[in-house]
């Protein structure tokens, strides 16, 4: 037997230190290990093995095997764990799973799961796949399913879930509790319910604590919080994120154009979402379009697409610096140290602006800067930016006076002062600009706001040189 496997009881009281998973060889070791034990059929120090760990740990465990393995170790726990284990794999794992299990088997595993990752797997197989896992849905699961499954991508409906509780408002305390019992093995969360009428309209909401502490004569209606916050079913995804982190809430029911509360998006949902809302703000601002999946597993042809588009466009743009260069060739001529201290003027232009840039853009994405606020945005700046030019002039002169005499310090300075202005410039409105035309605001946060900075400051400086050196 291989001397691995003569140690069953060590692994199986194995604890895995949760620091390890920083470590991804670490993942691989403990990975390959237990696949030794499952191709072995040691499925009891499987199992033994599974009980000590997190479901997320297994997670981490199984995306580091092949689909056949993976699939045999998910076969180990309870099926209401793989149900919950399997909403914590990348999507990518998902459907090898999926395509490689019977479609009875995906179909239990899919009706024990949450409605909203149940609706998301749904989405990510094909067609083909699709049709075969419904008819094992009960007719209830396959209409919440597709009701999910039709709300439009980026929207508050593609992230929400149907596992919510509601009550009536004419329920006394002790009967609403009795309700919620009820209701509890089926709801995400219990710790705010939903009133709704007989029309499903949402009326308000109440807390569990509330429940528990109201008298047990008084009604839902008389306890309940009226008008509670809410978002439009076809709203941004993004709005659910800025919506719960503004009320501190734990859920917000999303609702139809009738005022029918139709799900709700949990926190932890809109933690996923700003989390993924902020790589493509990450991406953009390096003129990178969003790849869509993990960045490990894109594939070469998908990384060419999501960066040669602005690469290209930015290098076409750069041709204006060079132009400039051309163009002021009898300044440059007549005196070469005003090169030496080209690269170090328009990179402090573009630096500059790129601050400015991801400043403002990131204001706008957390709800602190709107589009009225450009003029008080651009005059706070300009004031910054005066102070970081003079700063950065008097700094540069030094080198000045040593390299190249007192004519070529003064426009290299005043340079300087004007090249650092114009970026901050450039950095605080381009935001607003690409906003008000509707594009994404992130996309000014990096190389875009660099290179418009790069052909201004040529300009700028040469400008001044040669009005100072009289070339």
């Amino acid at each position: 037997m291989n001397d691995s496997l003569r140690t069953t009881g060590a692994f199986a009281r194995r604890r895995i230190d949760h620091s390890m998973f920083e470590r991804s060889g670490e993942i691989d070791i403990v990975a390959q290990e237990l696949v030794l034990y499952l191709r072995a059929g040691d499925f009891g120090a499987v199992k033994a093995f599974f009980v000590l760990q997190e479901l997320e740990d297994i997670a981490d465990l199984l995306e580091n095997m092949d689909a056949a393995d993976a699939l045999v170790g998910l076969r180990q726990l309870p099926l209401i764990d793989q149900a919950e284990l399997f909403g914590d794999l990348k999507p990518t794992t998902q459907v090898a799973l999926a395509d490689a299990m019977p479609r009875g088997e995906l179909a239990r595993i899919m009706t024990a799961m949450s409605h909203d990752e149940r609706a998301d797997l749904y989405k990510a197989l094909d067609p083909i796949a699709r049709s075969a896992v419904l008819p094992g849905l009960a007719q209830a699961e396959r209409d919440d399913l597709r009701r999910l499954a039709s709300h439009a991508e980026g929207t508050a409906g593609a992230i929400m879930t149907s596992d919510y509780a509601t009550l009536k408002p004419e329920l006394k305390a002790p009967e609403a509790l009795d309700a919620l019992r009820r209701q509890a093995i089926g709801s995400e969360t219990i710790y705010n319910t939903y009133v709704v009428d007989a029309q499903h309209r949402l009326l308000g909401v109440v807390s569990l604590r509330e429940l528990l502490i109201a008298g047990t004569h008084e009604t839902i209606a008389e306890i309940m919080e009226d008008d509670p916050v809410t978002i439009p079913v076809d709203a941004d995804q993004e709005e659910c994120a800025r919506i719960i982190a503004r009320y501190d809430l734990i859920a917000l029911p999303v609702i139809d154009g009738e005022g029918r509360i139709v799900g709700i998006v949990t926190a932890d949902d809109a933690f996923d979402v700003a989390e993924e809302e902020a790589t493509e703000d990450m991406l953009r601002g390096s003129n990178i379009e969003p790849i869509g999946g993990s960045l490990s597993e894109a594939g070469i042809p998908q990384m060419y697409r999501a960066r040669i588009v602005w690469l290209v466009l930015l290098v076409f743009g750069n041709i204006f610096s060079g132009a400039g260069i051309a163009h002021f060739e009898a300044t440059i001529a007549g005196n070469l140290a005003l090169l030496f201290f080209l690269p170090l003027l328009i990179a402090s232009g573009g630096n500059a602006g790129a601050q400015s840039a991801t400043l403002m853009v990131r204001a706008m994405a957390t709800g602190e800067v709107h589009g009225s606020d450009w003029r008080r945005m651009l005059l706070r700046e300009l004031g910054i930016g005066l102070l970081l030019g003079l700063t950065m002039a008097v700094a540069v002169s030094g080198v000045g006076m040593i390299r190249a005499g007192f004519d070529v310090t003064v426009a290299v300075a005043t340079a300087m002062v004007l090249i650092v202005l114009v970026g901050v410039t450039v950095g605080v409105l381009l935001p607003f600009i690409l906003s008000k035309v509707g594009f994404d605001p992130a996309t000014a946060s990096g190389p875009l706001v660099t290179s418009i900075a790069d052909v201004l400051g040529v300009l700028i400086y040469f400008s001044i040189a040669g009005a100072v050196l009289g070339v």
